[in-house]
């Protein structure tokens, strides 16, 4: 019960603005780089199967260490292979630059910002001008952990990447929204919070179109509702409106909001920091409802594709090493979730992906056996739809969809 209230609280504090200031056209996509480049199969076939999970977006990495590692040189194979293939399957690309070459920051690693503001510029308006159909950039990533930037400055981070880069991708594509941020969601040792850093990145006089967060959850036991800090400056999805008022405050509300890597790891394999199949599955969809109500929050990207090899590294995959499909491939296409409960009334909420009107059919599982809840319906233009049933706790519920031509996850109303 106190979930319950928790929850429906919270639903009320994200969607309490203007619903003209909601996120009804929210595009969600994946990330994963290694996947994306060298996974099963041709990368045909790899996007092929991107547009069958309905990926609206994919983030792409690219970078400036590998294609300039001497100054004037321009290695764009792989970029060309992953952003050409995008674009040919109508798939819209988060492009985000990292990496600096030694030839540009003193002899140093990647993570060493630049010491120049004008040599990342340089590198940010050739690729903007290499790949005009894209229209989505992210710069660097997590720059508030020492792992990721060095000197961990919002200053530093602000002057000699973001503002230079936003200038000349603004100048080269103006049609073009630039994000800023990118931030972890939380500074770790030797880094900043990300409240700090967007209170920093003010100071300094960023621009930027769009705030970029990744809002990773810190525990096992957080949900994209409950469980986060409630007096801390790390920024988590279940303490999102702490974002939406830190970037508002600093950036204005014309500034967007991108949740540019998102997800829960499994167990298995992680019996450490993993969550079992069902309750990733039942997270992802949460996550989907929680930022389509959110104002200004405009993109959520699921990481990973597929669990990495390493089972020490990330496990948070829509598939298994093995490339078998955990539930959470299905809440990923057909997001259902339960939105609101009062008494016997319960709302639910849910997607069918890619976007575009389509018909489903919602089905209850009575007696062991799932009849039609009414006929068939028909969602939005975008692919939403929200029904309301009589129906309390411990009632089950899922739909078909003809057009994926699969059933959505089961949803146990609470």
């Amino acid at each position: 019960m106190r979930r319950l209230v928790l929850l429906a609280f919270l639903l009320v504090t994200l969607a309490a603005p203007a619903a003209g200031n909601a996120s009804p056209y929210i595009q969600y996509g994946v990330q994963d780089d290694a996947w994306l480049q060298y996974g099963p199969g041709t990368l045909t076939e790899r996007l092929d199967r991107l547009n069958v999970l309905g990926v609206d977006i994919v983030r792409v990495t690219v970078d400036w260490r590998q294609i300039e590692p001497t100054r004037g040189a321009g290695n764009w194979t792989r970029a060309d292979l992953l952003l050409n293939g995008l674009h040919q399957h109508g798939i819209a690309a988060l492009v985000t630059l990292y990496g600096s070459p030694g030839w540009a920051n003193g002899g140093k690693a990647e993570n060493w910002a630049p010491t120049s503001t004008t040599t990342f510029a340089a590198f940010a308006r050739r690729i903007a001008l290499r790949y005009r159909f894209v229209h989505r950039w992210a710069i660097w990533n997590e720059p508030n952990q020492r792992r990721w930037l060095v000197p961990t400055s919002p200053a530093v981070y602000t002057h000699r990447l973001l503002n230079p880069a936003v200038a000349a991708i603004h100048k080269a594509s103006p049609g073009s929204l630039v994000a800023g941020g990118v931030t972890a969601p939380r500074g770790s040792t030797a880094g900043v919070s990300p409240i700090d850093w967007i209170n920093g990145m003010h100071a300094a006089g960023a621009k930027l179109d769009a705030y970029a967060h990744n809002p990773y959850p810190l525990t096992p036991g957080e949900t994209p509702t409950s469980g986060g800090c409630d007096h801390c400056t790390t920024i988590t999805m279940a303490t999102l409106p702490r974002l939406l008022t830190a970037v508002q405050r600093a950036f204005g509300t014309k500034t967007r909001i991108w949740l540019t890597e998102y997800g829960y790891q499994t167990n298995p394999p992680d019996r450490l920091l993993g969550v079992s199949y069902a309750k990733q599955a039942e997270y992802d969809s949460e996550a989907a409802l929680r930022t389509y109500l959110a104002p200004r929050v405009d993109i959520l990207i699921h990481y990973l594709v597929r669990d990495e090899p390493d089972p020490a590294r990330w496990q948070s995959g829509l598939l298994t090493v093995g490339a078998l499909a955990k539930p959470s491939y299905q809440a990923f296409q057909l997001p259902l979730t339960q939105k609101s409960r009062s008494g016997t009334r319960t709302v639910l909420w849910g997607q069918v992906r890619p976007g575009g009107r389509s018909s489903y059919r919602l089905q209850q599982l009575r007696n062991g056996k799932w009849y039609a809840v009414g006929g068939s319906a028909t969602t939005t233009a975008r692919g939403y739809f929200t029904r309301t049933v009589r129906a309390g706790a411990g009632a089950r519920f899922r739909i078909w969809s003809p057009s994926v031509k699969t059933y959505s996850r089961i949803v146990t109303v609470r």
